[in-house]
């Protein structure tokens, strides 16, 4: 086993029995499932409807002993949870990608689980090997979560370290991990910034790419960023399940400079993101940066350029964006001529219904969440056409 990458790999082959085994003895996980499944029953029969539960589980996990065999098993359920929450899911640019070739997708990011499990569910249909998923140990309070991210292929990004030097030794051991990865042929799904774009702007951090290649200091940057094979991947929800959340979020932040996470709202937004409806979903795969590029911010200039120019627009960003006080003064067209009229007309009567739900002090952050795509969009192409002037 690879020994110093030990405490954020995702699990191998060989482990997956005694986890499985170890999952199905959890009783914070069974407890969850039981209430989940038989809410009222659990209530009054909680030791019953637990271990109806762990039978049901070993019935299911009976002969899984690999990543891929339990991949191959999830996917039809969540093959039912996508349609359940979407009514189009949509794809763009796999054409783009080399089956024989390890990849390092860096996207942008929305929902904590459901962003990687689109790509994986495009990536499989396709034929191409999953990614590797990286995920924050603030997401992994719970024993049972970090077991079940690790045998999906999750790798843990330790965000809770403090001290300069710790956080130094915990870049550098992931920025290993990331290489040792795509140089075994190892794909790797990555967040273009630390945490979700609450507010709808996707901007990649120079920082993540310093991270990528902090472990190879003595090689050329761009012979490092080649060996990667980074490929920008955009996202679009035309409903964000966790909108009101972020808004909520953002509108405490401005008014008191902080926000403090109650208990188990990581867990609410993970649940809503997985189930709540999303409209209409596109996941854009850009061309891979083949490109000599001098440094991390003609990198993060180019993942910006590509995410936002694949970024697919739909009538809740529009809508959004018409309704936003003070407003930039971006020219977005005859844009109702995307869209047919009984869309058109759907989408209208959802969006007034979504944002009437929103507290009236909220409204403002809510909005920009969808109408912010529109402005860096918009913004993007502009400094593209500027620089074509040139």
């Amino acid at each position: 086993m690879m020994g110093e990458f030990d405490a954020i790999r995702p699990y191998s082959d060989e482990e997956v029995p005694a986890v499985l085994d170890r999952l199905l003895q959890d009783r914070d996980l069974l407890g969850m499932l039981a209430r989940y499944r038989f809410p009222t029953l659990t209530r009054w029969m909680p030791g019953v409807m637990m271990r109806l539960v762990e039978a049901g589980l070993r019935r299911e996990s009976k002969g899984i002993s690999s990543v891929e065999a339990l991949q191959h098993k999830l996917e039809p359920y969540m093959t039912r949870l996508i349609e359940r929450s979407a009514i189009q899911v949509t794809y763009s640019g796999l054409e783009h990608l080399r089956k024989d070739r390890a990849h390092l997708f860096l996207a942008n990011h929305r929902d904590i689980v459901m962003d990687p499990a689109f790509v994986n569910y495009a990536l499989y249909h396709a034929g191409h090997p999953t990614p590797r998923i990286a995920i924050g140990d603030n997401l992994l309070q719970r024993p049972f979560v970090s077991d079940l991210m690790r045998l999906n292929k999750s790798f843990i990004v330790h965000r809770s370290v403090s001290g300069r030097r710790e956080k130094l030794a915990v870049y550098q051991s992931l920025s290993a991990y990331i290489n040792h990865s795509i140089t075994t042929g190892h794909s790797i799904w990555i967040a273009q910034a630390e945490g979700r774009a609450k507010d709808g702007q996707d901007e990649t951090d120079t920082a993540i790419i310093k991270m990528l290649c902090m472990s190879r200091k003595s090689e050329p940057f761009t012979d490092v960023l080649a060996s990667l094979n980074l490929v920008p991947v955009s996202i679009a929800y035309e409903w964000d399940p966790c909108d009101q959340m972020k808004a909520r979020e953002l509108e405490q932040r401005e008014r008191t400079g902080s926000y403090t996470k109650e208990p188990g709202e990581d867990d609410r937004s993970i649940a809503m993101g997985l189930t709540g409806y999303k409209g209409r979903v596109h996941v854009a795969f850009g061309t891979p940066l083949d490109q000599p590029l001098a440094d991390a911010k003609a990198v993060a200039k180019e993942v910006d350029r590509q995410i936002l120019s694949n970024y697919r627009l739909y009538p809740s960003n529009y809508l959004a964006f018409e309704q936003l006080p003070d407003a930039p003064p971006i020219d977005i067209g005859q844009w109702r001529e995307e869209f047919d009229s009984a869309t058109l007309a759907m989408e209208q009567h959802r969006f007034e219904q979504r944002l009437a739900a929103c507290p009236e002090a909220q409204r403002p952050w809510w909005l920009l969440q969808y109408a912010n795509p529109v402005i860096s969009r918009a913004r993007s192409l502009q400094l593209g056409a500027d620089q074509a002037e040139q």
